[in-house]
C-alpha cells in the first residue's frame, strides 16, 4: 500500500513536469548570447509592396516631413516617460517604402539644408582648387518633384482590447492576458503645379501584447515550501506596425492613383489581372461592412430562417428518476431588425418516468430571439415566448389509461449560433418550459408545476440574404 507522504509526493512531481513541459517552449528562443547584426525584418506587406504593377513612368515625388502628430508619450505602471510613443523616423520608413515599390523616384527633403550646404562647398572648393574653370564641369541642377507626400502617424490608441482568463486550484494555476493597441496613418499626395490634394489614405495597424503565466505554490510537507513559476511575455515591436501601416498606406495610393487616372500602368491589362490590385479592391469594396474592431459588420442573417434540429428532453415531474427523451423541432425565424426577430416553432417529444410514466406530446409556441452579435459568424441569443402543449398519449404504469389534452407554458432559452456559411447557421441551445398546470403527469402537488428541459443541436437555413 502506498503511504499518503508517497502519493502526495508523486503528485508534486507530475504537477512540476507539467509546469517544466508547458513553460520552457519560450525558453529555447531566449538569448543564450550575443547575435549578431541582421538584416531588418519586413512586414506583412512588403510582398504587395514589391508586387505591385510596373508604372508607365515613376513619378519623382518628395517628403519634406511625415511627423509623429499624436504628441503621445509612451505609458509605463507608473504613469508616462519622456519617451514617445511611436517613433520619430516614419520619414526613413516611408522613403524606403517608396523605393521599394518601384513606383516613385523619392528625392531629398527632410535634410534639403544639408544637401545644399555641401553643394557650396563643392562650388568654393572648385572655385578655390580648381585652376581651369572652364574645363570643371557645372553641378547638375536638382530634381524638382512632381508630387509631394504628406500626412503622419496621426493617432496612437493604447488598451483599445484588452482582456485575459486564468485558474487556480490547490496551489497551481496559470494565466494569460492580452492587449492591443492601434496606430493610425494618414498619407496624401499633392500636385506641386498648382497645390492640388490629389489622393488621401488612411490605414491603421493593431500592435498585439500577450502574456502568459504559469506557476505552483504548495506545502510538500510541514515547513518545506515548493514555490514554482514561468512564463514569457510577447509585445509586437511598435516600429514594425509603423512601418505595416505606412507600406499599405503607399500600396493604397498608388492604386487609387490608378483607379482616378493620375497615373497609368505600362501594361493596361495589369489593372484587371495583377492580384495586389484585385486584393486591394475586394478589400475596399468590403471595407464599408468592416467595424472599429476589424469584424464585418454584415447583416448576415437572410429575411427567412428555416431550422430543423434534435435533441433530448428532461421532464421534471412530481414521479423521481427522469430519463432524458428523443425530441425534434422545426421552426421558422423573420428578422425584425439587426437585434431582434420573431420565431414560431413546432416540435415533437416524449416525456417519462423510470416508474412507468409515458407520455408523447408536441409543442407549438411563438417567441422574440435577441441576438447579441448579429454581424458576427459566432452570435449567442436569448429567446422568450409562450406556446401550447399537446399531448397526444399519456401512459400510466400498470393501470393504463388514454388521455388527450392541452397544456400552456412559459418559454426561455438560451443558446448560439455559428454560421458555416452565408447560408447555413449550426445552432446549440439549451430552453425552459414553465408549465401552468401541475398536472402533465396526472399529480399535482408540491409548491411547482411541472417544467420541461430541453438540449438541442441543428442547423438553420437562410433565405434572401
Amino acid at each position: 500500500m502506498i503511504s499518503p507522504f508517497r502519493m502526495k509526493t508523486k503528485s508534486v512531481s507530475i504537477a512540476s513536469i507539467l509546469i517544466l513541459l508547458v513553460g520552457c517552449s519560450p525558453y529555447f528562443h531566449q538569448p543564450f548570447k550575443i547575435k549578431e547584426s541582421r538584416l531588418g525584418a519586413e512586414s506583412s506587406q512588403y510582398k504587395d509592396l514589391v508586387s505591385l504593377p510596373a508604372p508607365k513612368e515613376k513619378i519623382v515625388a518628395a517628403v519634406y516631413k511625415f511627423r509623429d502628430q499624436t504628441g503621445q508619450y509612451k505609458e509605463t505602471e507608473i504613469g508616462s516617460s519622456w519617451s514617445t510613443a511611436v517613433t520619430q523616423g516614419s520619414t526613413s520608413i516611408l522613403l524606403r517604402a517608396m523605393e521599394e515599390s518601384n513606383w516613385f523616384v523619392p528625392i531629398e527633403r527632410e535634410s534639403l539644408s544639408n544637401l545644399l550646404n555641401e553643394r557650396k562647398i563643392i562650388r568654393s572648393s572648385r572655385a578655390n582648387y580648381v585652376p581651369d574653370e572652364s574645363k570643371d564641369p557645372l553641378l547638375p541642377p536638382l530634381l524638382f518633384a512632381g508630387i509631394l507626400l504628406e500626412g503622419g502617424i496621426v493617432s496612437f490608441d493604447s488598451n483599445v482590447l484588452t482582456g485575459g482568463a486564468g485558474a487556480r486550484y490547490f496551489g497551481a494555476g496559470a494565466s494569460t492576458q492580452y492587449r492591443e493597441d492601434r496606430v493610425t496613418i494618414y498619407l496624401r499626395a499633392v500636385s506641386t503645379g498648382n497645390g492640388r490634394i490629389l489622393k488621401t489614405v488612411y490605414t491603421s495597424k493593431t500592435i498585439l501584447s500577450q502574456k502568459i503565466d504559469v506557476n505552483f505554490f504548495r506545502f510538500v510537507k510541514v515547513k518545506r515550501l515548493l514555490e514554482m513559476e514561468t512564463g514569457f511575455t510577447y509585445n509586437e515591436p511598435g516600429e514594425m506596425a509603423i512601418k505595416d501601416a505606412i507600406e499599405k498606406a503607399v500600396i493604397g495610393l498608388v492604386v487609387e492613383g490608378l483607379i482616378d487616372g493620375l497615373w497609368t500602368l505600362q501594361n493596361p491589362a495589369d489593372m484587371e489581372k495583377n492580384p495586389v490590385v484585385k486584393e486591394y479592391l475586394s478589400e475596399k469594396d468590403m471595407n464599408d461592412e468592416m467595424g472599429v474592431f476589424g469584424n464585418i459588420q454584415l447583416d448576415r442573417r437572410g429575411k427567412l430562417g428555416i431550422s430543423l434540429s434534435g435533441g433530448g428532453t428532461y421532464f421534471n415531474g412530481d414521479y423521481s428518476d427522469s430519463p432524458i427523451l428523443p425530441a425534434a423541432e422545426v421552426g421558422i425565424d423573420f428578422p425584425a431588425n439587426k437585434t431582434w426577430s420573431g420565431s414560431l416553432g413546432i416540435g415533437y417529444t416524449e416525456l417519462g418516468m423510470y416508474q412507468g410514466y409515458k407520455s408523447k406530446v408536441g409543442t407549438f409556441d411563438l417567441s422574440l430571439r435577441c441576438r447579441f452579435l448579429n454581424r458576427e459568424r459566432f452570435s449567442p441569443y436569448f429567446k422568450f415566448g409562450a406556446g401550447t402543449l399537446y399531448e397526444i398519449e399519456n401512459t400510466l404504469g400498470i393501470e393504463s389509461t388514454q388521455k388527450s389534452g392541452i397544456f400552456y407554458y412559459g418559454l426561455a432559452e438560451l443558446g448560439s449560433e455559428y454560421l458555416l456559411s452565408n447560408k447555413i447557421g449550426l445552432t446549440t441551445g439549451i430552453s425552459w418550459r414553465g408549465l401552468t398546470s401541475d398536472n402533465l403527469d396526472q399529480i399535482d402537488q408540491g409548491r411547482f408545476n411541472d417544467y420541461i428541459w430541453q438540449g438541442k443541436i441543428g442547423l438553420t437555413f437562410y433565405i434572401g440574404n
